[in-house]
């Protein structure tokens, strides 16, 4: 709609106000600022007319008013304990996705893994009046819940990818026994019956489940490890080379390789190609994390499990948003893994 310079209802000079986009949609101040809000019950077309006068005169709302009519501050804080940012990246771009939507603005807070750090942050974050608090790291391990600032008691915390140890926190979680599923199934199904799992250090949460869960669904199957044990040790292509070597010698009948990531999967390659062993003709390779750094790099491109790292954020930022809204969600919140297959099966 377009109106005359001057005319009535024709869009003010100088910045809008809300007063101008309720008088253009023909409607009380009210009934704008509810439209604008999502709060309150109105017709869809009326909603829809506040929504035409706001694009149209470009208005912009008060965000200080705003918080100061609703009790909220509008911001979350995004904390993670991941400086390198390989596993923590996905993960806060897909809660920053779902908290944009919302026109929630994040603050994001690095504590790479020092706990000083973290309580700094923290005491920011609080002094600041954010909504909500979503913390991940690099690793899947539990880990505390956040504690020791005044005032944090009020403020909701979803933990992603590395659960809470208190299980009346809400946690957003990789699912490692379907992934691990996954993986045993496709290699089983492509008639693999002798395979190996090489994966990274035992004190990892991640190695230890993976490799479990593993062998629970390949012994579920009448079947067990080609070596008759789990080969644990870094996550690493290094290890991934010695590893491959050590199988062989142990178990040269050996026709799968199931690994705890794609670092050690794209080692196992290596050795693999250097043996003269071609994949998948001979021995199939299933690797873990997509992380295309490495999952595309090797030769050849490797199968792997995606463990939907920007979803978990996505689906921790989604929990954030309605334990603000007092609606809590205690408890793990698991997300499956996928399955992408590439040349190396």
């Amino acid at each position: 709609m377009t109106h005359a310079a001057g005319a009535p209802g024709s869009p003010p000079a100088g910045r809008a106000k809300l007063a101008d986009v309720a008088a253009l949609a023909g409607v009380s101040v009210g009934t704008a600022s509810k439209a604008l809000s999502g709060a309150g019950r109105m017709r869809p077309e009326t909603r829809q007319r506040v929504l035409d006068a706001v694009a149209e005169l470009g208005f912009r709302p008060n965000q200080h008013a705003q918080s100061l009519h609703t009790g909220r501050s509008w911001t979350v804080g995004l904390m993670t304990t991941d400086g390198i940012g390989r596993f923590s990246t996905p993960v806060l771009l897909g809660a920053e996705d779902a908290l944009g939507a919302g026109k929630i603005s994040v603050l994001l807070c690095d504590t790479r893994g020092d706990a000083i750090r973290e309580q700094h942050h923290l005491r920011n974050l609080v002094d600041r009046r954010v909504d909500g608090i979503i913390v991940t790291g690099r690793r899947t391990d539990p880990r505390p819940p956040l504690t020791g600032i005044t005032g944090l008691e009020s403020v909701p915390v979803v933990y992603a990818l590395s659960p809470s140890t208190d299980p009346a926190d809400t946690s957003v979680i990789s699912d490692d026994r379907g992934g691990a599923r996954l993986a045993v199934e496709h290699l089983l199904s492509a008639g693999r019956t002798r395979i190996a799992h090489v994966t990274g250090p035992e004190h990892h949460a991640a190695a230890r489940d993976r490799a479990r869960h593993g062998l629970e669904h390949l012994e579920g199957a009448g079947f067990g490890l080609s070596t008759g044990r789990v080969h644990f040790g870094e996550w690493s292509e290094a290890w991934g080379r010695r590893a491959a070597d050590a199988v062989l010698r142990t178990a040269p009948d050996t026709d799968a390789f199931f690994c705890g990531n794609d670092q050690i999967a794209r080692g196992v390659a290596d050795t693999l190609r250097e043996r003269g062993v071609t994949v998948p003709e001979d021995i199939a390779i299933v690797g873990y994390d997509n992380w295309d750094t490495m999952a595309l790099a090797s030769r050849p491109p490797l199968t792997t499990i995606d463990m939907n790292l920007a979803e978990i954020g996505r689906i921790a930022a989604l929990r954030l948003l309605e334990a603000i809204d007092e609606s809590l969600a205690p408890g793990a919140h698991t997300v499956p893994c996928r399955l992408v297959v590439r040349e190396s099966t």
